[in-house]
């Protein structure tokens, strides 16, 4: 029962508390037992006491430990006391699929009858509901998401409420606005237990909190002056981690290194980048090499998400290339390494990710190699969750009190992207201004102040993890002292293991030809883009009289970039040519090659005999110079450059899919000379851009191109956003 976390290793004693009476004791230490089937088996400390407190006295406990510590053996052996005692079943909030699969099976062991309620099989919800109606269900899992689903919230979840024996909130550092994986849906759990009848325990639990977080999260868990927070905080020390910090030039360094040494690494793991497409890539050339490896991120639908665990749980592969997605739950006991290309934007983050490793096993391998555009996609993820007054006012303002406006409607009216409005829908609908309703969003018509000072706080703070990463990374001190001295945790003493305290133990080599390996790897080009085919939603409320399917006489064809601004190889020097302080001028031979090589591997269904060039407000040179060299080089004609109509664009600073077609509509001008060069023209036309990143620019510039006398649109850019 290695995932409940119960043996006989020692720990930092449990804080004063009433001591448990010996009948819960007796029947706790039985229940263990059985369901361990180790009649050795003995309590970690604290964990007893915590039962105790959530049985016996119907307490509200907050349980901060480290993974591993066994977490949740408390709540399944509380649930299985209460139950005994006529206790209705427990709820328990847990934030992602993965912990929730793990958290089912594992409470399959210990003999609690355990279902989960989730995005992914709501479709089995008339059965779970019809299980808790006969009382066969011990354990309701359901995401935080889940609770402000209106059906479930307005049916079901009163019910719920009346009968709870328990409400179980894990990765409890979620509630907080310091936590550093925040989420606006779990704050609306401290609504949950203010509406909990008397008498039912509530026990909060996370390995990831700091003195900041645990006094924010025991707030919110009271119950009144009466009625304080039974708190249990030990060691965060991780004695099975060797943990290890190698600094590499670049890119290729890193890659290089993984080449050579991952077949190195103890058993399988995880190796955790910082974006999608990082993982893609690290993925594909391990992979090539001969690596068993597998890419998962937010892209990877539920289903094979599964299989991808199962894969690595079973040693059935050598590692998973993840993102966050595989952070918070992922349990498999004996996951002997997690590497990081890239590091983590805090501390916090980092050590839970690291979390997933050595649960089961005396010895683990963490080694972070971080790079330096880290500090730039940290930027970039912190200034995309934070929502701004203007945007908040927007919102308000379009919503109306009485008449439901779904996600997909508003975007027509505010000019902010999907997952943007999705997010500040959700702390808008907790701090009261806006309640989700059947159909979508209606505002509350209560008065509502955007708390400046509070997100000023917060940034912050994030501003002060991301110092404090910086210097794990260039310590000479204790890595896990410092980790759990991020943590405010007062055991923090130096671990004897790391690179820091016992020497340098991952190999730091790299071979030419690995080396080699990662830059062919790195320079490899060819990024899709991927054709609009249809307008957005709400479009005649900004003035552009479109909906539906764009027509297929308007259609560009599918296009290619030469790679992503966030690719590990072209991404750097890519970044670097789109930056605000580097001039106008013309295209790089390094950039044409690349260009070149992307073009002869385009599987086009017909090879372009033209070229048109976009006309750039802030590169005309390099978009000039490029559609030039291509034409020369391909030996195609130019046919000239796709002017724009005079003004102002309206489309600067747009975010979402409506805002930016509104911008370019009606902007592009064939004028005289191109309408007859394309009249005359026979064969496709290549569509030269810098930069694509909605796609809207070259999907309303090919249309007018099409409806000019274009048989077809190749649109080909130097990178994408994304």
């Amino acid at each position: 029962m290695s995932g409940l976390g119960v043996g006989s290793s020692v720990g930092s004693p449990a804080p004063a508390a009433a001591p448990p009476s010996a009948e819960i004791a007796a029947e706790a230490q039985a229940a263990l037992a059985a369901l361990t089937g180790r009649p050795d088996a003995v309590f970690h400390p604290g964990q007893l006491e915590a039962i105790s407190a959530l049985v016996e006295h119907r307490q509200r406990a907050l349980v901060v430990q480290r993974t591993g510590w066994g977490k949740s053996a408390v709540y399944f052996l509380a649930t299985l006391l209460l139950r005994r005692r006529g206790g209705g079943p427990t709820v328990l909030v847990s934030p992602l699929l993965a912990l929730m699969r793990d958290q089912v099976a594992a409470a399959a062991r210990a003999g609690v009858r355990a279902v989960s309620i989730n995005s992914a099989n709501a479709h089995e919800w008339a059965d779970t509901q019809a299980a808790l109606a006969r009382d066969e269900v011990d354990v309701l899992l359901v995401s935080p998401e889940r609770l402000n689903n209106p059906r479930f919230r307005d049916e079901q979840l009163p019910t719920l409420i009346a009968r709870m024996g328990m409400l179980v909130v894990d990765e409890a550092h979620c509630i907080s606005d310091w936590g550093h994986d925040f989420r606006p849906d779990y704050r609306r759990l401290a609504e949950l237990i203010r509406s909990l009848p008397s008498g039912v325990p509530v026990l909060a639990t996370t390995a990831t909190a700091n003195e900041r977080v645990v006094e924010d999260v025991a707030e919110q868990l009271t119950a009144g002056p009466d009625a304080p927070v039974f708190t249990i905080r030990g060691s965060l020390a991780r004695a099975s981690l060797r943990l290890g910090v190698l600094t590499l030039p670049d890119a290729r360094q890193r890659l290089g290194w993984l080449l050579a040494h991952l077949g190195d690494l103890p058993g399988s793991g995880i190796i955790y980048t910082l974006t999608v497409s990082g993982a893609e890539d690290i993925a594909r050339l391990l992979r090539e090499n001969g690596y068993a490896v597998r890419a998962y991120t937010g892209r990877t639908d539920t289903e094979e998400r599964e299989q991808l665990e199962q894969q690595l749980k079973g040693n059935e592969l050598k590692a998973l290339v993840a993102t966050s997605a595989l952070g918070m739950g992922f349990d498999k006991p004996d996951l002997g390494f997690v590497v990081h290309v890239g590091a983590p934007s805090s501390p916090v983050a980092y050590y839970q990710q690291i979390g997933r490793a050595g649960r089961a096993t005396d010895n683990a391998d963490v080694l972070l190699l971080p790079g330096r555009e880290d500090r730039e996609i940290w930027q970039y993820f912190a200034s995309a969750s934070m929502p701004t007054e203007a945007r908040a006012s927007a919102v308000l303002s379009a919503l109306s009190t009485d008449t439901a406006m779904s996600t997909v409607a508003l975007e027509g009216l505010v000019d902010i992207k999907r997952s943007t409005l999705e997010l500040l829908l959700k702390v808008l609908d907790v701090d009261g201004a806006v309640h989700r309703v059947a159909g979508g969003w209606v505002s509350t018509g209560q008065a509502w102040q955007y708390d400046a000072a509070r997100y000023e706080r917060v940034a912050a703070a994030r501003e002060a993890e991301a110092a404090s990463m910086l210097a794990y990374e260039s310590t000479s001190a204790c890595r896990m002292q410092l980790l759990q001295q991020d943590l405010d945790d007062p055991s923090a003493e130096p671990c004897g293991r790391c690179d820091n305290c016992a020497g340098v133990w991952y190999p730091t080599s790299i071979s030419e030809s690995d080396t080699s390996g990662a830059a062919a790897a790195l320079d490899r080009v060819g990024v899709e883009i991927a054709p609009r085919a249809q307008w957005p939603s709400g479009m005649s409320s900004l003035g552009v009289a479109v909906k539906g399917k764009i027509p297929a006489g308007e259609l560009v064809e599918p296009g290619r970039a030469v790679a992503r601004l966030t690719d590990l190889g072209w991404g750097g020097p890519l970044r670097a040519l789109f930056s605000a302080t580097t001039p106008d001028g013309p295209v790089s031979r390094e950039l044409v090659d690349g260009c070149i090589r992307a073009l002869k591997d385009w599987p086009w269904a017909e090879r372009p005999t033209g070229v048109v060039a976009m006309s750039s407000r802030s590169r005309p040179e390099l978009v000039g110079s490029l559609a030039q060299a291509l034409a020369s080089i391909g030996r195609l004609q130019f046919l000239g450059t796709l002017g724009r109509s005079g003004g102002e664009p309206r489309g600067d600073g747009a975010t979402n899919s409506a805002y930016r077609l509104a911008g370019v509509w009606d902007t592009f001008v064939v004028d005289p000379a191109l309408a007859s060069a394309l009249g005359s023209h026979q064969g496709p036309v290549l569509l030269v851009d810098d930069l694509v990143d909605s796609r809207w620019t070259v999907t309303v510039a090919g249309r007018e191109l099409r409806r000019a006398g274009a048989s077809a649109v190749l649109p080909f850019a130097l990178a994408t956003v994304a």
